[in-house]
C-alpha cells in the first residue's frame, strides 16, 4: 500500500510510540486519525503532526469502552470519508507476581482487577477498534491495513501473568482477521518487540533494564523509530498478512 494521502488511525497516540510512529507515517504523506484517552494531548498531538503538512485531528477515546469506540470511529469517517489502516498501539502493564510467598504462605494474590484491567485495555480495546477500523474500511470500499502490538512477552514471562496473556491474545486475533477479512482486501499484522526504549522504560529500575538486556543478543533496547519502520514494512508489502513481525533484537527463541 501506498502511503501517501491515506488515512491512518494510531491509538494511544499521545506521546510515546504512538506519536512516533503517526510522525513516520506522516512524513510519507498519510492524513492522521489520533487516538489517546488524554483528551488535550491527543489534540496537541494532532496540531504537532499537521506541522508536517497533512492533515491530522485528534479524537479523546476510551478503547474499552464500546459505545465511545464506535462513536469515534464514526466520526473518523465523517471527518475523512475513508479510513485505510489502523495501528492498535494502546496497551498497560500491571505486572506482579501470580502468588507472593513467605516462610511457606501466601501472602499476596494478583488480584482481579490488576489482571483485567490488563486484558480490558490490550484485548478488549483492541478487539473494539479493530472491529470498528474494519467496518469503515468495508463501508467505504477502503484497502485497509490493521495491525497490532503484540511483545516478546506473549510465549509467557515470570511477573506477568496478565500482560503475557494479553499480548499472546493479540498475535491469535491478527491470525484470525487475516482469514476473515481477505475477502474485503483487509491485510492484517503483528509487530512483537521486546523491550523499547519509551518514557515507559525509563520508569524501569537501572537493574531491571540491565539484567534484561543481558538476556539480548543485540545489547540494546528497540527504537521507537525502529517500530515505525516495521509498520511501514507491513503496510507497503502487499503480501504480508497474518503474520507476527518479531523485533526483539534476537530475545525469543
Amino acid at each position: 500500500m501506498e502511503l501517501k494521502n491515506k488515512v491512518i488511525a494510531i491509538t494511544g497516540a499521545a506521546q510515546g510510540l504512538g506519536l512516533a510512529m503517526a510522525k513516520m507515517f506522516a512524513e510519507a504523506g498519510a492524513q492522521l486519525a489520533l487516538l489517546d484517552m488524554q483528551d488535550i494531548a491527543v489534540k496537541s498531538a494532532a496540531e504537532q503532526i499537521s506541522e508536517l503538512g497533512v492533515t491530522a485531528k485528534g479524537y479523546a477515546v476510551n478503547v474499552t469502552d464500546e459505545s465511545d469506540v464506535e462513536y469515534v470511529f464514526s466520526q473518523i469517517k465523517s471527518d475523512f470519508g475513508q479510513l485505510n489502516g489502523l495501528i492498535n498501539s494502546a496497551g498497560i502493564m500491571r505486572d506482579g507476581m501470580l502468588l507472593k510467598v513467605k516462610e511457606g504462605k501466601v501472602v499476596d494474590k494478583m488480584s482481579k482487577q490488576q489482571f483485567q484491567s490488563v486484558l480490558d485495555v490490550n484485548v478488549t480495546g483492541t478487539f473494539l477498534c479493530a472491529r470498528e477500523a474494519a467496518a469503515q474500511m468495508i463501508e467505504t470500499k477502503s484497502a485497509g491495513v490493521i495491525i497490532n502490538l503484540s511483545s516478546v512477552s506473549r510465549g509467557g514471562n515470570m511477573g506477568q501473568t496478565n500482560y503475557s496473556a494479553s499480548k499472546s491474545a493479540v498475535a491469535t486475533m491478527t491470525v484470525t482477521w487475516a482469514k476473515e477479512l481477505a475477502r474485503f482486501n483487509i491485510r492484517t499484522g503483528c509487530i512483537a518487540p521486546g523491550l523499547v526504549n519509551t518514557a515507559m522504560a525509563a520508569q524501569m529500575r537501572p537493574e531491571m533494564i540491565e539484567r534484561f538486556l543481558s538476556t539480548v543478543p543485540a545489547g540494546r533496547l528497540a527504537e521507537v523509530e525502529e517500530l515505525g519502520h516495521a509498520a511501514k514494512f507491513i503496510f507497503e508489502n502487499e503480501y504480508f498478512t497474518g503474520r507476527t513481525l518479531e523485533l526483539d533484537g534476537g530475545t525469543r527463541v
